[in-house]
């Protein structure tokens, strides 16, 4: 299907595109801004579309019409308003047209952006409760009456979770390693495949060292709140490589009264004996074993290279080895997965009994190869729905966990969303403080970035390059732009 959508004024068209995009998963969207055609819209304008949006935003009305099958409907704006307010006026007479039209609704309304639960807070701050401030989203954005109440309760959960930590004086550090067994079809992380760069490790951890002592020296006396090793694979790298980094840490950081430390063990086939005792000396307080599915033909199809049997072999080793916080990651809309394929899944968890249980939605992204090779899997569905996400709530209830994080990413399967769950007290910090910019995070690493978040909400960003050799050959300059943006933060 090829959808037009024709609009007269640049600042509203990313939201418009990807609301329409929303309802229209999968179809090929070109758009038309003014005179010009969109950024990396245009495939062939001169064929026929199959529908097309017009929206017009002048003399304080906002006007929607679609062909074929006219659809006119306008509304009346003040001019004067705030750019923010005029978009979400706009955004919700595009949702509501179309959702009758098409006699569809989607999960969360008119909402684009991937913080659903920051917007629940604002509403909880104005002295709304939680039941009043689940049918303010409901009214503002046309979100399910079920989406707004679970992004209400989450709001109100990390503010308990939060309330003892001394945000404002502390920093949280993530470290990234770039590194998988093998990279993942659906994976747009600039992971690189271990056993093609075991010589770029030891270089990489070097690099890594120089810019983790200029952190240290930037943080100065502020207290590290939490730590987070993420990828990539962090446990893809050799035991001892593992332990020279952590030991570097552990005598270069104040981590006595670190509230949380985290390393993604993630893939179960780099799990070993060995690689668990490295991470219990260090005092790693959390791990994450992430099977994505316990069915075996999609592990093989995604390029997972393990069994569903590895999975249960690692997370027994780590419980053995004195892990009692571990989290299990899962995907949802993996292709050629429905209902009964989720089930054997949540299954497999709920008889592991892990300590967190996260569930993604997959998105497809344009970097990744499941989405640039999708017409060789065109016969094999993606599919997500209500009834699966319930049955991911339900899994996790029965597991005695309540959500405690949530967060969206653009052309996810079925206009889902990503939720985390976890036994009362096991609440991943550093996923709360990342996602609802709470904090500000140091990060270090090719591919991470930095958040500087001053105390009136604005947030000032430093991003490292995402190429690995790139990294190694620019890490001077990774750390100048860290400096230079924690300087304009004034927070350091």
């Amino acid at each position: 299907m090829k959808i037009k959508i024709d609009i007269d004024r640049q600042r509203f068209s990313y939201d418009i595109y990807h609301l329409i995009q929303a309802f229209y998963p999968g179809a090929e969207l070109v758009m038309r801004i003014g005179d010009h055609p969109g950024e990396n819209r245009a495939a062939d304008e001169e064929s026929t579309p199959d529908l097309t949006f017009t929206i017009r935003t002048g003399d304080g009305t906002f006007a929607f019409m679609s062909e074929p099958g006219t659809i006119r409907e306008t509304i009346r704006y003040n001019v004067d308003a705030p750019s923010a307010i005029q978009k979400n006026q706009l955004k919700k007479l595009v949702y509501t047209s179309i959702a009758k039209k098409n006699g569809t609704a989607l999960p969360w309304g008119d909402l684009s952006g991937i913080r659903p639960v920051k917007l629940a807070e604002e509403i909880l701050a104005g002295g709304a409760g939680p039941d009043e401030a689940a049918g303010k989203m409901t009214e503002l954005y046309c979100v399910s009456a079920e989406k707004a109440a679970l992004a209400c309760g989450i709001a109100a959960l990390e503010e308990k979770v939060l309330a003892p930590i001394p945000l404002a004086d502390g920093y949280s550090l993530y470290i990234n390693i770039p590194f998988c067994p093998s990279i993942c079809l659906y994976c747009t992380f600039g992971s690189n495949p271990v056993g093609q760069c075991r010589d770029l490790v030891d270089p990489y951890l070097a690099a890594l060292k120089k810019e983790l002592l200029a952190i240290r020296s930037l943080a100065g006396e502020k207290k590290l709140t939490s730590v987070y090793i993420g990828g990539g694979t962090p446990t893809s790298i050799r035991p001892d490589q593992m332990d020279v980094l952590l030991r570097f840490l552990a005598e270069t950081f104040p981590m006595e009264e670190t509230c949380e430390f985290t390393v993604e063990a993630g893939r179960p086939d780099t799990i070993t004996e060995e690689m668990l005792r490295v991470l219990k000396k260090h005092r790693v307080t959390r791990i994450s074993i992430n099977p994505q599915t316990m069915n075996q033909r999609t592990l093989d199809l995604i390029g997972r290279r393990h069994t569903a049997g590895d999975i249960v072999r690692a997370f027994f080793l780590a419980r053995e080895a004195g892990f009692d916080n571990i989290n299990m990651d899962i995907i949802v809309g993996l292709p050629g997965e429905g209902e009964e394929e989720v089930n054997r899944t949540l299954e497999a968890v709920r008889e592991l009994k892990p300590d967190g249980f996260t569930v993604h939605s997959l998105a497809l992204k344009r970097a990744a190869r499941l989405n640039l090779f999708r017409d060789v899997y065109a016969p094999i569905s993606f599919e997500n729905s209500d009834a699966i996400m319930n049955r991911t709530a339900e899994s996790a209830n029965l597991l005695g966990m309540h959500p405690y994080y949530l967060y969206r990413q653009k052309n996810m399967a079925g206009n889902f969303e990503n939720v985390g769950y976890s036994r009362p007290g096991c609440e991943c910090l550093y996923n709360i403080l990342i996602m609802e910019e709470k904090q500000t995070v140091l990060a270090a690493g090719c591919g991470a970035s930095s958040k500087f978040v001053r105390g009136d909400g604005r947030i000032d960003r430093a991003a490292n390059v995402k190429s690995l050799t790139d990294y190694l050959n620019r890490t001077d300059e990774m750390i100048s732009r860290k400096l230079a943006a924690a300087r304009a933060s004034g927070l350091f």
